[in-house]
């Protein structure tokens, strides 16, 4: 009776002790699990707390700016020369420059890179794909400096061979090597979220009578709309933001105009004009590159509102 009653104890604490190692393991698992969950909360909280900073400089800086200009003139003067003794400021002169550019490199990038997105995704073979996705991909990586003398050397001589009258400086030339270097962003995003849509789609638009081509215009870029528009909004704040592409091609030239074709400057190339120069911190004119700063934030802002009232609507139809 001895030896059974203590076969069993020995067998009872053998099951507590397992017991209590997959106890200590589970409390290890949660431990590190924790440990995890609370790295990625601050890392999004840096994310946030560095948007929130960026939006303190920007309006603090810029209320100190509109203490000696009223914010009235800043949005209706047609003239730009904060750096003179006849000091105006007019930013609409900065955002003609800024959206005509834009909207230049946009009617190049949306179109190639869509077609683009829809040939990979819906037509292209494993093989083509992972060719020219990775060549797409390093074009995006090819620095925006050297755009701008691609720009400024190659594109604008070949666009006065067919526009003569075409100055050396212009946003036609500028906005089109914009577009080209946006295309693969936006090819890229594109091509991601239609191979993401269900092929179970396809086979239904194909069993209905659908060409390829059908199911990939009327099936597979609805139904990956939202990642599309994504791609698009990804482009237009990547335009709106360029810089030294504009600063080489586009000239430096403050000058308010609708017109591709002249020369002009933009809000980011003027920041880095003032940025760069022999201003004295807290002058009026430095405090320019604040408001500018703002105004092209808020640009941003409005576009990425307009993009999800887009997917929001379109969601809504489909």
């Amino acid at each position: 009776m001895s030896a059974g009653a203590d076969a069993m104890d020995s067998r009872f604490r053998g099951n507590d002790v397992a017991a209590a190692g997959r106890l200590a393991h589970r409390s290890a698992r949660r431990f590190k699990e924790k440990v995890i969950e609370a790295i990625l909360f601050l890392a999004a909280l840096v994310s946030v707390f560095t948007t929130l900073g960026i939006v303190y400089i920007l309006v603090s800086e810029s209320v100190v700016f509109f203490r000696h200009v009223p914010l009235w003139d800043f949005l209706t003067d047609t003239q730009w020369t904060p750096l003179f003794d006849d000091a105006h400021f007019g930013i609409v002169v900065l955002l003609s420059g800024t959206l005509v550019s834009s909207g230049v490199a946009l009617l190049v990038a949306i179109p190639f890179g869509t077609v683009i997105a829809i040939y990979l995704s819906e037509f292209a073979g494993a093989r083509v794909r992972e060719t020219v996705k990775p060549m797409l991909e390093l074009l995006s990586g090819v620095p925006t400096i050297v755009y701008g003398y691609f720009a400024l050397l190659f594109v604008t001589p070949l666009l006065q061979k067919l526009f003569p009258e075409l100055p050396g400086f212009n946003l036609l030339s500028a906005g089109l090597v914009m577009g080209i270097m946006i295309v693969p962003t936006v090819s890229s995003i594109a091509e991601d979220a239609m191979r993401a849509v269900p092929m179970a789609l396809r086979e239904g638009s194909y069993a209905m009578g659908a060409t390829r081509l059908q199911t990939a215009v009327k099936v597979v870029v609805p139904a990956a709309f939202s990642g599309i528009m994504a791609a698009y909004i990804l482009g237009i704040s990547r335009a709106v933001g360029e810089t030294m592409i504009l600063a080489v091609a586009a000239g430096m030239q403050p000058n308010l105009t609708w017109n591709p074709m002249e020369p002009a400057a933009t809000i980011t190339a003027f920041i880095v004009q003032v940025a760069l120069g022999d201003l004295p911190h807290g002058s009026v004119g430095y405090q320019t590159i604040f408001a500018a700063g703002l105004t092209l934030m808020l640009m941003t802002l409005l576009f990425n509102i307009l993009g999800y009232w887009l997917r929001h609507r379109y969601r809504e139809q489909y």
